[in-house]
């Protein structure tokens, strides 16, 4: 009987061991389910987070905005904290008094000529559109009667109305985003702090310092970059001012103010900055358009050549290819609010990738923006 008990043990030992691996296999495939179930939501939620986000971008980009407004105020408070030894809440809200106080006083002083040379400027068009039509050969049907506030007939006036009310939509909502972005900005610039830490709280931990270092060599490039901008776009203004009040076209602070306003956005600005100098250079005739034309020419290659290579020597440098096609990018998936936001958004960019992509990923040596502000600051 012995035998038979061995015989019928040893196939028993191995169903309990075949048993023990279908069991261990069974786990196995579990786990490689639920890490497989795990992926597939991570993807899923990165998918629909990335949908929201698309849906709120006009949010983001105010956001931005606001941050930029930040940058500008922490900028000019500076001197009120280092030198007057004001707190930063203090600081600011001397800022904010004396901003109000120059914006009234400049109202006051050349506001009324400001809007009597828009106000002759928009006169001038119906002479400017019918020059440019004559000198082209072409026709721009109801432009010159709808600017000149003539008769037209019904379906114009309905155009007309519904263009109309699309841009009154249009200012109303671009001066809310102004607004939101500009008191945004001032709780921004009093704690910049409270809310990069809270930005860092979405990292690892392991990631903090890194993070926190390109956050601050964003601010000080977007900051320097700001900086640079600011004195290009009043030298522009500025020659553009002269030189149209020289050539004896109308409204020549008008021109200047628009050139300059228009410069903040790289390279497209200089060109939009000059089509209603050459508009109304098209209505007086004779050589006007050629010396309005040259005399932009003139400008911009001043400002390329020596203005901005001499700002940006103790400033931020960007390559104007890479400044021009973040214009048409950015522009493309936001507007008009993109372009006119397309530069700061590439600083910040630019500093982000060569800091965390560059130098911490990839262990490349590169030259951050912004960095050695940082540690002169220190």
């Amino acid at each position: 009987m012995q035998p038979f008990r061995s015989q019928t043990a040893f196939p028993a030992t191995l169903v309990e061991d075949g048993g023990m691996e279908r069991g261990i296999s069974g786990r196995a495939g579990g786990a490689g389910e639920v890490a497989f179930l795990r992926r597939v939501l991570i993807v899923a939620a990165v998918v629909v987070l990335a949908l929201l986000l698309w849906q709120v971008r006009m949010a983001l980009l105010i956001a931005f905005a606001g941050v930029v407004v930040a940058v500008l105020l922490l900028a000019a408070a500076q001197p009120a904290e280092r030198y007057l030894g004001l707190s930063r809440s203090w600081s600011l809200l001397l800022v904010g008094v004396l901003l109000a106080l120059g914006i009234g006083l400049a109202g006051m002083l050349v506001g009324n000529e400001v809007v009597a040379q828009f106000a002759q400027l928009w006169s001038r068009l119906p002479d400017a559109v019918a020059a440019f039509e004559d000198r082209f050969r072409i026709a721009l049907p109801g432009v010159e009667e709808a600017v000149a506030g003539g008769a037209v007939d019904t379906s114009m006036l309905g155009t007309l109305a519904g263009h109309a009310a699309t841009l009154g939509s249009l200012v109303i909502g671009a001066g809310t985003a102004l607004v939101v972005a500009v008191v945004g900005g001032f709780f921004l610039a009093v704690d910049p702090g409270m809310y990069r830490r809270g930005i860092l709280k979405l990292l690892p931990r392991s990631q903090h310092i890194v993070a926190d270092e390109a956050l601050v060599a964003s601010g000080n490039a977007l900051r320097l970059w700001l900086g640079a901008q600011f004195i290009s776009m009043v030298l522009v203004g500025g020659l553009a001012w002269l030189g149209t009040w020289f050539l004896g076209l109308p409204s020549p602070l008008a021109l200047g103010l628009f050139a300059g306003l228009m410069n903040f956005v790289p390279l497209i600005g200089a060109f939009a900055g000059a089509v209603p100098a050459l508009f109304l250079a098209l209505a007086e005739g004779g050589n006007a358009v050629l010396w309005t034309g040259l005399l932009f020419i003139a400008i911009q290659q001043l400002e390329s050549n020596m203005i901005l290579p001499l700002v940006e020597k103790h400033m931020v440098s960007m390559p104007p290819a890479l400044l021009l096609f973040s214009v048409v990018g950015v522009g493309l998936l936001f507007g008009v609010p993109g372009i006119i936001l397309a530069a700061p958004i590439t600083v910040v960019a630019f500093v982000l990738v060569k800091k965390l992509y560059v130098r911490e990923t990839l262990g490349q040596p590169t030259e951050v923006p912004g960095e050695q502000e940082d540690a002169e600051g220190k």
